[in-house]
């Protein structure tokens, strides 16, 4: 019989659907500037055209990985925002691809934050910068 697992609390699970609906605006934020710049470009081109041109471009740029972990207007800031809080030796949920664990944020340097997450050597850490994920106080 396999051993149950224990459901993440809801703080945890909050952020993960969260995370989901702030990619998706990071998605709408990139087509809106493939659309002005379309539209700064080429004046006369009609919307319907550029909406469809835009959305053509935020589809290629998604299946380009370097671009897609690197533009996160909306997800980012937020992510930020959420772990302005935390400092060295306090425990967060590391929220990322639909899962969390719990850490424990070992250093902090501007946007870089170096946690130790599970299954990790007593020694070893992860740096992670606060604009590609989501660090949430735990509790």
């Amino acid at each position: 019989m396999p051993t149950p697992t224990v459901p993440l609390p809801a703080v945890a699970e909050t952020w993960i659907s969260r995370s989901k609906y702030l990619r998706w605006l990071d998605a709408l934020a990139a087509w809106l500037v493939g659309l002005g710049a379309i539209l700064g470009f080429f004046p006369e081109a009609p919307g319907g055209t550029a909406a469809v041109v835009a959305l053509v471009l935020v589809a290629a740029g998604s299946a380009l990985q370097p671009l897609r972990i690197r533009w996160r207007p909306v997800s980012g800031w937020v992510g930020v925002v959420v772990s302005k809080s935390l400092r060295p030796g306090a425990r967060a949920w590391f929220v990322r691809d639909g899962r969390a664990d719990a850490v424990l944020i070992t250093a902090r340097h501007g946007l870089r934050m170096s946690i130790a997450p599970p299954g990790f050597g007593e020694a070893e850490t992860m740096r992670v910068r606060r604009t590609r994920v989501f660090l949430v106080p735990l509790g």
